[in-house]
């Protein structure tokens, strides 16, 4: 047991010993330590920046998909993705119209222990709103029911959404989205005025809060919604009404959609040798196809990381190589006088992870910089920096200085002393 406690004493000694080496190599030789320290500084600014794109795309995909709400499947004639050279037939499909979302919730309400709570129709259009001088142009001219916030996580920033009564009705009322009340009312509410839709007034009741973008291809905040039966599709035609089905919380979804299938089949008046004319889609599915996206960017920025921490060793290992040669005749005399193999290998391993954790350090301060700059440039995308990115950098440094430095320690700890004292 004193054997062991003296020799763990003596290897917190040569540890020591160790690190005021390198510190002072380090200080003797600045302008060599920080070049040999830029590759691994680059090794961890790519292995943290490329970590927190990775974690923001996937959080951003995450609330992208959050918009849609995990617990609604949308039906309607066409499937969401690629439908490729099938598309004459989903075209042909009979058009869904806004009062099937009633005969679901009829079917629904008819159902002991329904695994469904609500159907809502929804359809949408591009037109111009306008409000005196200020107007845009494609604005998502959304056609809904009353019971619309049920089904959907949008919040509202002022006012509100519409009655039942404006519903029921078809009041020309609108309740616009967070970026459309700001372009069309800059600096003041929007709420009691009228805007412009296809020649028609609609009073503005309520402003939804902000929602964010799908995955950079849409923006939920540049639409609005108006009951059903005031929206352009009631009016002139009825394409593209879909409907939204909102599952009871804690259900099976695949026992969810079986039910929908069935309700939707009997609105259709489908006999049982007809197969489906419409298409039942969930969130699930954007994740399927996406996916492999998600994973194409995370092997590739493994690799960009790798490769960088690979070329940051390789300098390690070749500097810490030369410090070897250079210091032959220091090594010989410290294994003259005693010096055992494993004080001289813990010596240059120390040097090198030494450096390697200054230029991660100096790696993630640049990480930080650069990701405030970020999100300054572009604040809409998600960055994440968690901490055990960080953990991870900080590893990546020692196993890449263990690694590099392995080698040239070795090499040093093998040196024959009375050789080394000979070296010139």
């Amino acid at each position: 047991m004193k054997h062991t406690f003296r020799e763990l004493l003596r290897f917190r000694y040569e540890l020591y010993e160790s690190l005021r080496i390198a510190v002072e190599q380090v200080l003797q030789h600045k302008t060599r330590a920080a070049l040999t320290a830029l590759g691994v500084m680059i090794g961890v600014l790519a292995v943290s920046l490329m970590g927190t794109a990775v974690a923001g795309i996937d959080k951003g995909f995450n609330d992208s998909l959050a918009m849609f709400g995990k617990d609604v499947f949308y039906v309607g004639r066409w499937p969401w993705g690629n439908v490729g050279d099938e598309w004459r037939t989903y075209r042909m499909r009979p058009q869904f119209r806004f009062d099937d979302a009633v005969r679901v919730n009829e079917i629904i309400s008819q159902t002991p222990n329904s695994l469904l709570e609500l159907a809502v129709s929804r359809d949408e259009r591009h037109r111009r709103v306008r409000f005196g001088n200020n107007s845009v142009e494609g604005v998502q001219i959304v056609g809904t029911s009353h019971t619309y916030p049920q089904v959907s996580p949008a919040e509202m920033k002022e006012g509100r959404f519409f009655s039942e009564h404006e519903d029921v009705s078809g009041i020309r009322v609108v309740v616009l989205g967070h970026d459309i009340a700001d372009v069309l009312f800059p600096g003041v509410s929007p709420i009691g005025k009228s805007v412009i839709i296809r020649n028609q007034p609609f009073e503005v009741v309520g402003v939804f809060a902000r929602q964010g973008e799908f995955l950079g291809l849409f923006s939920l905040d540049e639409m609005v919604a108006v009951p059903q039966k005031a929206s352009p599709s009631a009016r002139w035609d009825r394409r593209d009404v879909q409907i939204m089905i909102k599952m009871r919380e804690g259900a099976n979804k695949n026992l969810a959609m079986q039910e929908i299938e069935g309700a939707i089949r009997r609105v259709r008046g489908l006999m049982p040798e007809f197969p489906n004319d419409f298409e039942i889609n969930r969130t699930e599915l954007i994740e399927a196809e996406l996916g492999p996206v998600k994973k194409g960017v995370t092997m590739a920025g493994i690799f960009i990381t790798g490769l960088s921490l690979f070329v940051g060793a390789i300098g390690i290992m070749n500097i810490t190589f030369v410090a070897v040669r250079e210091r032959t005749k220091e090594i010989g005399t410290r294994r003259a006088i005693g010096a055992p193999r494993r004080a001289i290998l813990t010596q240059f391993l120390v040097e090198a992870v030494f450096i390697c954790l200054i230029g991660g350090a100096v790696g993630l301060v640049f990480t930080f910089i650069i990701q405030e700059m970020f999100k300054n440039i572009m604040p809409a995308f998600p960055l994440v920096f968690s901490w055990d990115l960080l953990f991870i950098a900080v590893m990546a440094s020692v196993i890449t200085g263990i690694l590099s430095g392995f080698a040239p320690a070795w090499t040093a700890a093998r040196l024959d002393p009375a050789e080394a004292l000979r070296h010139d």
